[in-house]
């Protein structure tokens, strides 16, 4: 019989592939001039960033669910603002290109995200140029190219806008990995949000004046509060799921639940948008691409196991002190990936399973003190 952990792991990764797709298809339906007819991406991330950072300040300060970390004037203004730019610039771009594409083309162009973070990691110096990945980098490309020229609703601004979001969030899990992590300093999801968020809203605020503001003045639009209070809420509800999955799961689950969910998504955007065409050769291309990103976690992921030690071979007292390491330093790092993770200081790739709504958190990483307050309150 299958048991209840089983059980409730399962139903974890059917809320994280329901919210994801559905905030995705949530955002498309808010910005398009088709539907409720809110064209104005800024003005969206930054609720999302305000509500998201509010909730984050009453859980630290007020319930004190976690403790803030000590960050100092030097980290904060050396780290902690140029990666909430690159944050802010990837989900701006990325919800602009809902106003000129499908979610199902968009979907096809998030498989470059492989290849654009590879090759932040190799230009900042934290990944090696290598021939196996490279060829799957090649791969994935030209499965996107294939699939971007069977687009029957070809846009050349929506296609630049979501491509230099990919590449914004790239640089930023760099700079996450470059920056935070050789200073020591891990932020949990909740912490994530505190410090991060509403540094991207005051980023968000500048091209929102110049170029929003004039046409929200003009325009006459009708402001919903419960819709734009629950698209924020289900943004915030699709952190936390990642949160719950990744403390049950490894990354080789996210990854495979990150596959079913994109093509689930492509599905159900040719049904609740009716205007949304698949051609056979997107589905040619999409696959010819998607076959490189299998391989290429594939690679990682035989790479992060190559590098574990056996727990046999520390000695008993190393261990100790490892673990009690592990507990001061508060590393949200899963047993799997210890001793290799693609997220810690050594010298790869960082992580690429990055929900694009969610990329606050992880995929290959969780709390340590997350983890066991969340199973305390499960209690």
């Amino acid at each position: 019989m299958i048991s209840k952990q089983l059980l409730l792991t399962y139903l974890y990764l059917l809320v994280y592939i329901l919210l994801s797709s559905g905030v995705i298809l949530y955002n498309k339906w808010v910005l398009s001039p088709k539907y409720f007819n809110f064209p104005f991406p800024i003005t969206l991330t930054m609720i999302h960033m305000g509500f998201s950072g509010m909730v984050a300040f009453f859980l630290i300060r007020v319930l004190k669910v976690v403790s803030p970390v000590k960050m100092t004037f030097e980290i904060y203004a050396t780290c902690v603002i140029p990666i909430s730019a690159f944050f802010a610039s990837s989900l701006w771009f990325g919800n602009t290109a809902y106003l000129f594409i499908s979610v199902a083309f968009i979907q096809m162009l998030k498989a470059l995200m492989p290849v654009a973070t590879f090759l932040m990691a190799v230009i900042c110096g934290t990944d090696k140029l290598r021939c196996d990945l490279f060829l799957n980098m090649v791969l994935v490309s030209v499965g996107v190219v294939v699939s971007s020229y069977g687009e029957i609703h070809f846009n050349v601004v929506g296609t630049v806008y979501q491509v230099t979001g990919i590449f914004a969030e790239a640089l930023r899990l760099v700079l996450t990995q470059v920056l935070l992590q050789k200073k020591g300093l891990t932020l949990n999801p909740i912490t994530s949000l505190y410090y991060i968020a509403p540094c991207s809203f005051m980023f968000l605020f500048v091209p929102w004046y110049l170029l929003e503001k004039p046409g929200m003045e003009v325009s006459q639009i009708q402001f919903n509060f419960w819709i734009f209070f629950s698209n924020a809420l289900c943004a915030l509800a699709l952190n936390f799921s990642i949160f719950l999955v990744i403390g049950r799961t490894g990354a080789v689950t996210i990854r495979v639940a990150g596959v079913l969910k994109d093509w689930i998504l492509i599905a159900l955007s040719t049904i609740v948008f009716p205007e949304s065409t698949i051609t056979r050769l997107n589905i040619i291309g999409y696959a010819i691409a998607l076959c490189g990103v299998v391989m290429y976690n594939y690679l990682k992921v035989k790479d992060v196991r190559s590098s574990q030690v056996p727990v046999e071979s520390i000695p008993e007292r190393a261990v100790k002190d490892l673990k009690m390491e592990k507990k001061s330093f508060d590393l949200y790092v899963p047993e799997e990936v210890n001793n290799g993770g693609k997220n810690g200081w050594n010298g790869s790739t960082p992580d690429i399973t990055v929900d694009e709504e969610a990329p606050l958190i992880p995929s290959s990483r969780v709390s340590h003190l997350g983890r066991s307050q969340l199973s305390s309150h499960a209690e």
